[in-house]
């Protein structure tokens, strides 16, 4: 690596730093306001205990999609999963401030980058389904957990992400899990009766 190459890659993973200051819509359960950084730290951890039930998976591959899905939001900031459905324009401008924040590294390291991440976006490999069910469920989690608002949107969590969670054995075997305490916790904050 040479001293350019070096300044650089410096440069983006001081960018990329921001991820730990873009807040997302879910509360930890201290009840500070999740970061897109903690979000991803613990979608991470779930690949890694995960593991050993993804046989057929390249859990490389699998951790590196996971790490970058939510990249582009260190400029952009967080879309609200309940706001997703309204702005058709999320998945272009967060792909146009992924490539904003990795233009400082070389090419073949932004080529890899954006190679995953339009693979995870577009769901095309057994890997990208995966990362898109965990994360979805590391959302799922982190809403059943946190000490959220009092009129937190809990039936929005009902159906959120399933076709992704339900495309995954596994994943749709942990998801009939955390609809248990979604849909408990609908029912005594948003009256949702099943």
């Amino acid at each position: 690596m040479n001293k350019e190459e070096a300044h650089n890659i410096l440069t983006f993973l001081q960018d990329a730093e921001q991820l730990k200051n873009v807040y997302r819509t879910s509360w930890t359960s201290q009840g500070q306001q999740e970061s897109t950084a903690s979000h991803t730290w613990r979608l991470c951890l779930m690949v890694m205990v995960l593991e050993q039930y993804l046989a057929d998976i390249d859990i490389t591959k699998l951790l590196k999609l996971c790490v970058i899905h939510d990249l582009g939001e260190a400029i952009g900031g967080d879309i609200p999963a309940i706001h997703q459905t309204e702005n058709a324009q999320k998945s272009a401008q967060e792909r146009k401030d992924l490539i904003q924040l990795i233009a400082p590294l070389p090419r073949a390291i932004r080529q890899e980058i954006t190679d995953l991440w339009d693979e995870y976006e577009q769901a095309t490999s057994p890997e990208a389904r995966v990362a898109k069910a965990l994360d979805k469920l590391e959302t799922l989690l982190q809403h059943n957990q946190g000490m959220n608002p009092p009129d937190f949107d809990y039936i929005f969590n009902i159906e959120y992400g399933r076709q992704f969670t339900d495309m995954v054995p596994l994943t749709a075997e942990l998801r009939a899990l955390i609809d248990v305490e979604t849909k408990r916790n609908a029912s005594h904050v948003n009256g949702y009766n099943e």
